[in-house]
């Protein structure tokens, strides 16, 4: 039992070291910095945008931002997916930090789900909550 409560704890508790570098393509003023947060498993990348974006915004042209995304190795990241889940299939056999790349135009609209505000994220969360119940 112990073992169970164990690998429970990890499981909630987790956290990704990553690094978001901004898109080469993006028009800056200044070269940007690269951004480190440590990421909870149990969370959602969209729940880290306000300051993903806020840090970025810093050395961009606001005439340059669009809906900002973020994509690994060339693969954009689904926001409606928990950001363990997304490591762990794209990048659990990659060195740490996992590094992440933030883009402000060219919304990959084939591959990617809008989502304009916090309240969608909620909206999408409780959906899917109300599907697993029997």
């Amino acid at each position: 039992m112990a073992d169970d409560k164990d690998v429970l704890r990890d499981v909630w508790f987790g956290r990704i070291p990553t690094c978001f570098t901004l898109n080469q393509d993006e028009v800056t003023e200044r070269e940007a910095e690269p951004y480190y947060l440590l990421l909870p498993r149990v969370s959602y990348l969209t729940l880290v945008t306000d300051k993903v974006k806020k840090h970025f915004l810093k050395v961009m042209k606001a005439d340059d931002v669009e809906e900002m995304w973020f994509e690994y190795e060339g693969t954009p990241l689904k926001w409606h997916y928990p950001i363990g889940v997304l490591f762990d299939f794209h990048a659990s056999n990659t060195v740490l930090p996992w590094s992440i790349t933030v883009h402000f135009k060219n919304f990959p609209d084939r591959d990617l789900l809008h989502c304009p505000s916090s309240s969608v994220v909620e909206a999408h969360f409780m959906s899917c909550i109300k599907r697993q119940m029997p």
